[in-house]
């Protein structure tokens, strides 16, 4: 078994041939189906190059799908599949795929439906590592306002095609809580009930949603070049609160403006 000092001098090197890639096009196979996804090397450099060195190395094969919030977003990226962890009672012990260091925030793109984006640590807009999700809807604004929470979250690609139906597809599957505040509250499973779940079935590959590897089809660095992405709006912060000017003592009252407080289980690594 490799060391964790090898292990991470091989995904160093791995990003350091994805930065001579070039690649803007990947496919995802899946066992529910492929669907190819236009990376925007232009907007987010950095993102881009982060996600092809886990691309290269094949850090994200056999890896699923565990998170899915209905009408909202399919998140992936974090862990790979392992039968010995496949025991409900062992699944909350799957490990965290080997991750390269944390990269730094390209908030410059919309969470628009269709999109790939970086999950993070909460209040932590630099910890972005190896996980991604789709926006399954538009999260720039209203609640979820992905577009400035947390500095906001990079996109850094677009579904083409019809790959949307694939992403939509899983978004309807049901999921389960394998436990509060943990990578496993919103886990997607393909036929599997809560009879099984009741029984205490294994949940197996079968009923995961499988990603059997990511690679790379189109390496030219403009196939971008017909996407429209939307650009993210930035909310400015309020004014700062004007002080009396009387010389009478008083309460000054500073309104904080404060979005959703996700739960630390979104952007946990």
């Amino acid at each position: 078994m490799l060391s964790n000092a090898l292990k991470a001098t091989v995904l160093a090197s791995a990003l350091f041939a994805a930065s001579n890639a070039d690649a803007t096009i990947v496919r995802f196979e899946t066992s529910l189906g492929n669907f190819e996804v236009n990376l925007f090397d232009e907007y987010t450099p950095e993102t881009v190059e982060n996600f092809l060195a886990y691309v290269e190395d094949g850090a994200y094969s056999d890896t699923f799908i565990h998170r899915s919030v209905k009408g909202r977003v399919v998140q992936g990226g974090g862990y790979a599949y392992d039968a010995d962890y496949s025991a409900l009672d062992k699944i909350l012990s799957t490990p965290h795929i080997q991750t390269l260091p944390p990269i730094i925030n390209e908030p410059v793109l919309s969470n628009q439906r269709g999109t790939i984006a970086m999950a993070k640590l909460g209040n932590n807009p630099n910890s972005a590592t190896s996980e991604w999700f789709f926006n399954v809807a538009d999260n720039s604004g209203d609640r979820w306002n992905l577009d400035n929470q947390n500095d906001g979250f990079t996109v850094f690609g677009q579904v083409i095609g019809d790959g949307m139906n694939v992403i939509d597809e899983i978004n309807e599957l049901h999921v389960i809580n394998m436990g509060i505040n943990t990578a496993f509250m919103e886990l997607p499973l393909v036929d599997y009930t809560q009879q099984d779940l009741t029984n205490e079935a294994p949940i197996t590959d079968e009923n995961r949603v499988m990603i059997y590897r990511i690679t790379v089809t189109d390496p030219a660095v403009d196939t971008a070049a017909d996407l429209e992405p939307v650009m993210a709006i930035k909310q400015s912060p309020p004014p700062p609160a004007k002080k009396k000017k009387s010389g009478t003592p008083g309460s000054e009252f500073l309104l904080v403006l404060a979005g959703l407080a996700f739960s630390r289980r979104w952007w946990k690594k």
